[in-house]
């Protein structure tokens, strides 16, 4: 299945702009497809168990992966996948 992915700027840097397209059946494999393409962009999107971190936060058309499935949530053409990760500072 063919998903937007949206990249925060820290990350986009990274990788080749903000906007991504990737393909597979679920976030974990959206995400395994735009790790391969972009190895360095990888160790900032999921865990050494191919995870996905609790301070990066993966919304699936607005909803917060973590109440869908995480890593396991269905993905269909079309859908658009944000990432932001935790900010911290004072």
């Amino acid at each position: 299945m063919a998903v937007t992915l949206f990249l925060p700027t820290v990350l986009a840097r990274l990788a080749d702009g903000g906007t991504l397209r990737s393909e597979g059946g679920t976030v974990g494999e959206v995400v395994a497809n735009v790790a391969e393409r972009f190895p360095q962009l990888a160790p900032r999107l999921r865990d050494e168990n191919g995870d996905p971190y609790a301070f990066v936060t993966f919304y699936l058309n607005d909803e917060d992966i973590r109440f869908s499935g995480s890593f396991a949530a269905q993905v269909k053409d079309g859908d658009e996948l944000t990432i932001v990760p935790a900010i911290a500072g004072g």
